[in-house]
């Protein structure tokens, strides 16, 4: 009796369960005797190509290749490269002997190119006397030692020039002119094309403005500028002191005597006249002054104007002048 009962227990059981399951819809899934805990997958490692170059290190590599090529190309032009010696002696005399044409060589091209250049210049005024032999051969040396063509062209035409008139251009001229650099004959020009000179005068000048002598009413007088600012028209103020270290200009500013009321002067810069006329006594011009070396040099340089300049020095001039 009680067998049987435990025998109903339990299949009312079942159905019981059977009944929940079905009203919930959710099918009975046997279960594995053993639980598999899931692993979470492993990432995959990041391999990290030590050796490969990022983008900055390429364009500091390709940078650096170029450098050293440059270097190669300027020293190739003295008949230098990296391996050029060698331990045997026969082959570093060859490598010697190849320098020593190269550079001969390189010296020739650069009078010829200085000649071929000063046939081409035109002088009108000529004379009977000879050149200097001792000018030409001083010339000749230093003239094969320039390269830049700028420069060759600048010493093609003063040879030119000496030719026509010797003594225009001294020795000291031409140690001076053999040390400048094409970017100090750019700044030279500058200041050529703001230059100045007076009628029969041959020192050229940068008139930079006035001086006057000051009095008891000019104490009621408006300011006005005195000067220039040279370096709002093109010369800047390390241009000048790169002239006075070159000897070009002298280091000071300069004033002239003092002008009466109505004198009168004429200036020519470039290719355009300035006339001054003098409102008031006790006025004097400031500029900068060439030296005897500078002065050769102006009669070489191209030159253009300075509308620049030309605008704001008769602005400055007009206070104390009639500028015409």
């Amino acid at each position: 009796m009680i067998k049987k009962l435990r025998n109903a227990i339990v299949l009312l059981q079942k159905i019981t369960i059977k009944n929940i399951l079905s009203v919930m819809k959710i099918t009975p899934q046997p279960f594995s005797p053993e639980v598999r805990k899931t692993e979470k997958p492993l990432e995959k490692p990041v391999t990290q190509h030590a050796d490969k170059p990022t983008a900055e290190q390429t364009s500091s590599a390709a940078r650096l290749d170029t450098s050293r090529q440059r270097m190669l190309s300027w020293f190739a032009r003295v008949g230098i490269s990296p391996s050029m010696l060698s331990p045997d002696p026969k082959k570093q005399k060859h490598a010697l002997e190849r320098r020593k044409q190269i550079l001969e060589t390189q010296k020739a091209s650069n009078l010829q190119a200085v000649l071929n250049i000063a046939l081409n210049v035109t002088i009108d005024e000529q004379t009977v006397d000879n050149l200097d032999p001792d000018w030409f051969f001083a010339f000749s040396t230093m003239a094969e030692e320039i390269y830049s063509r700028p420069m060759q062209e600048l010493w093609g035409k003063i040879f030119a020039v000496e030719v026509a008139r010797p003594g225009s251009f001294s020795l000291r001229t031409l140690q001076l002119l053999k040390t400048l650099t094409h970017r100090d004959a750019q700044v030279f020009t500058k200041a050529a094309n703001v230059a100045s000179k007076r009628n029969n005068d041959a020192v050229p000048r940068i008139l930079v403005g006035y001086h006057r002598r000051k009095g008891f009413f000019s104490l009621f007088r408006k300011h006005h500028p005195e000067q220039v600012n040279l370096s709002t028209v093109g010369l800047s103020y390390p241009d000048l002191l790169a002239l006075q270290e070159m000897k070009l200009i002298y280091a000071s500013e300069i004033e002239s005597g003092e002008y009466q009321e109505g004198q009168k002067v004429t200036l020519r810069c470039v290719n355009e006249n300035i006339s001054l006329t003098c409102k008031t006594a006790g006025v004097a011009l400031v500029y900068y002054k060439f030296t005897p070396v500078g002065s050769e040099l102006y009669k070489l340089v191209g030159k253009s104007p300075n509308d620049n300049y030309i605008s704001a020095i008769k602005s400055v001039l007009n206070e104390v002048f009639v500028v015409g």
